[in-house]
């Protein structure tokens, strides 16, 4: 039997991971779309062959016919949406940031005390075939001494004007526009505060769009970090941070600029050992990942590489959520586990308002 799944945002990651991939599973049926332009949901329902389309959100989520919805909007809506559904009693999938700042997360994690429903939170990087075996693998932490984690991309258009274009819809209006980029800046600097410059604002946003994954996989290797040692950022899409670990520091660093290549990964080392696993862009789908581990004696070097796997990670959370759904199995990324990185992006963006 299949779950009935309404799907709410219609853009980027959408088109180019989530509808292909519940399409391509039986065990799921796009049964209801909705988003804020009516072309795009006649766009999708044609092409998807889903009959339902609401205008508004919350019908879609009140529709009792769905099992799970799917939350893919824009980021500043994500905590109302998801308010709403858990107590809809529906499942959740919910892109990541769970939201935009801490302050938000406690009366989610109350509502959901009053929720039976799985909420599962999209960080599609820690279902990477390479990242979990290297969670397999994973020195003890009394072994680590360096920790290197790092996001140098180029962004997403140029790479999917090569592969599979984004249909945009040109009816959204103006004033919806303004609304929601008004409450973005207004979830920022609620957390930035109201003198931030908009440069810091930025860096903050990297920090929950881009870098939540790398935080994310971060704490589920090593656990939550002491403190957050250092943080820089310039121009607000070039960021460091130095997260203290006791007798070791993990490095992060993300860069966004127009070199067409990306170069996201993660390197852990001990005294005689390197592992080191690699990611490519999602916006092509089935790139490869692989782990490699080098290892160091007095007398020789080996290196050890598991595989190429060109499994989609987003198919792998896919079915980690049918399976918390239909048999009840565990998982990682929850709620309670995102509230975490949010409390880092506001420790790093705390520094990030002490700069210079």
């Amino acid at each position: 039997m299949s779950l009935s799944v309404g799907i709410i945002g219609l853009g980027e990651v959408a088109q180019l991971m989530h509808l292909p991939l519940l399409a391509d599973d039986n065990r799921f049926t796009i049964s209801a779309i909705s988003d804020v332009s009516n072309e795009l949901m006649e766009y999708i329902g044609d092409r998807y062959g889903v009959a339902k389309g609401y205008a508004a959100a919350s019908d879609l989520i009140a529709d009792r016919s769905l099992d799970a919805i799917f939350i893919l909007t824009p980021d500043h809506l994500h905590a109302d949406l998801l308010s709403e559904a858990m107590k809809a009693g529906k499942h959740v999938f919910i892109e990541k940031p769970v939201c935009l700042n801490k302050h938000q997360i406690p009366a989610l994690l109350e509502e959901q005390k009053h929720c039976s429903s799985v909420v599962f939170v999209g960080y599609m990087r820690r279902y990477s075939r390479s990242f979990l075996a290297l969670k397999e693998r994973m020195p003890d932490l009394e072994n680590i001494r360096h920790v290197r984690i790092r996001d140098i991309i180029r962004e997403a258009p140029y790479f999917t004007r090569q592969t599979r274009p984004v249909v945009r819809g040109s009816d959204v209006p103006q004033e919806l526009i303004k609304e929601g980029q008004q409450r973005t800046s207004s979830m920022l600097r609620e957390i930035m505060g109201q003198d931030a410059r908009e440069d810091q604002l930025r860096a903050y946003q990297v920090l929950t769009g881009l870098s939540s994954h790398s935080f994310s996989a971060m704490r589920d290797l090593l656990g939550m970090p002491k403190a957050v040692s250092y943080a820089k950022q310039h121009g607000g899409e070039t960021v460091m941070v130095l997260f203290d670990y006791g007798h070791f520091t993990a490095l992060y660093e993300a860069v966004i600029s127009d070199i067409a290549e990306f170069d996201a990964g993660i390197e852990v080392l001990t005294q005689h050992e390197r592992y080191q696993v690699t990611y490519d862009t999602p916006y092509i789908r089935n790139l490869p990942t692989q782990l490699s581990i080098t290892r160091s004696t007095d007398e020789q070097t080996t290196k050890e590489v598991i595989g190429p796997s060109y499994e989609d990670p987003f198919r792998i959370e896919l079915d980690a959520f049918y399976k918390a759904i239909k048999d009840g199995e565990f998982y990682e990324t929850t709620l309670t586990d995102a509230a975490n990185d949010l409390a880092l992006f506001a420790e790093v963006g705390r520094k990030f308002l002490n700069e210079n």
